[in-house]
């Protein structure tokens, strides 16, 4: 069965290739471990027999969609938040998005903060911010471009929440440059202390798409001071003002 759908797959690719639907794209990616090159191939039996390799390949994973991808496009979306947990992020983006995660991806030159107060959340919530001597973890996904505007509403992008930042992440031996991830637009003075759903949400994220076991316990630190210090009153204050001047 799985070889009848990749022979048929890479007879529709060969055509696509010949009448050249690929020329607006300067790179396409068939596979996640895999990359081909973009520009049209007619009659080049040299390409098309590196063509059969790759796709026959042992070491390549195939998804059933990925041909829709061809046509659609596609970025990548470099999550650190609540977004790193797939289950969550299907929640916003009305699919399944289990199939668009690569994996595990370092972003350097940052580290995490909470500066930032989420009125439908009634929390803080994740942001990054500079930082040459930190790095952050998260999971980098494979979006088709369907989902920009969707992520974008979920980001707040419109009402000048979170804005678009192009990072570059390494991921293994692999460097991704260009990749989406989202700030905070308007920064508060005072980090403000998670929620128990969203603390429980950014950790489900970080251990099922298994972030390194030192990273999942600073974060879980980070979040559990933040709400320890709330419990004072003299912190407590602070964030209310915050909270109130946000609303």
């Amino acid at each position: 069965m799985l070889t009848k759908f990749i022979d048929r797959s890479l007879l529709n690719l060969r055509r696509l290739l010949r009448v050249g639907k690929f020329a607006q794209c300067s790179r396409f990616r068939i596979l996640r471990n895999c990359d081909l090159q973009s520009s049209p191939v007619r009659g080049n039996r040299r390409a098309n027999v590196a063509l059969d390799k790759t796709l026959h390949s042992s070491s390549v994973k195939f998804s059933e969609d990925f041909s829709k991808d061809f046509l659609e496009g596609y970025f990548y979306y470099f999550a650190y938040g609540s977004c790193m947990c797939p289950v969550d992020l299907k929640r916003s983006l009305g699919e399944n998005t289990h199939l668009y995660v690569m994996g595990i991806a370092t972003l350097k030159g940052y580290r995490i903060g909470f500066h930032y107060y989420s009125s439908q959340r009634q929390c803080g919530a994740l942001d990054i911010l500079p930082d040459p001597t930190r790095e952050v973890q998260g999971v980098l996904y494979r979006l088709p471009w369907r989902l920009s505007d969707r992520l974008d509403r979920r980001e707040g992008v419109q009402q000048n929440a979170y804005r678009h930042e192009w990072v570059t992440v390494d991921r293994g031996k692999q460097t991704y440059i260009r990749a989406r991830t989202y700030v905070v637009v308007q920064k508060t003075s005072v980090e403000i202390p998670p929620n128990d759903w969203y603390f429980n949400v950014v950790m489900r994220g970080a251990t099922t798409c298994r972030l390194p076991e030192h990273y999942c316990w600073q974060l879980f630190q980070h979040m559990y001071k933040l709400q320890l210090a709330y419990a004072r009153s003299d912190d407590r204050d602070r964030v209310q003002e915050i909270q109130l001047s946000c609303v």
